[in-house]
């Protein structure tokens, strides 16, 4: 399993008073804790095979915390047909979201942004 890119990885903390303001982004959080069962468990057993860094699993992990379950899904999709034994490879990263106003924790979830 490679690892998680720099952008993909933050240091908030879920605060008890930003529980109601997290609502709307349990949908990418589920889909992020999937990711993560993924990477730890299935993920390990084909070993370092993706001709793109990041890998197309850590690339969907970018993907879903910058934009969203469902686009998230999608530019993953897209990702792992463009991930095959005859493409060059290379750099790929995932475009950030012009407008991304959350912080990310030490293990990938995304959190409300907090002013303090």
């Amino acid at each position: 399993m490679s690892a998680l890119p720099s952008y993909a990885i933050g240091s908030a903390h879920l605060h008890g008073d930003d529980v109601l303001r997290s609502i709307p982004l349990v949908p990418r959080n589920l889909v992020l804790g999937f990711l993560a069962g993924y990477r730890a468990v299935i993920s390990p057993l084909y070993g370092d095979v993706c001709a793109y860094y990041p890998s197309c699993s850590a690339y969907a992990v970018g993907a879903v915390q910058q934009h969203g379950a469902v686009k998230g899904a999608v530019l993953s999709a897209w990702r792992i047909l463009r991930c095959n034994p005859w493409t060059k490879g290379g750099v790929d990263d995932v475009r950030p979201h012009d407008h991304f106003r959350y912080d990310l924790t030490a293990r990938g979830f995304v959190v409300p942004s907090r002013k303090d």
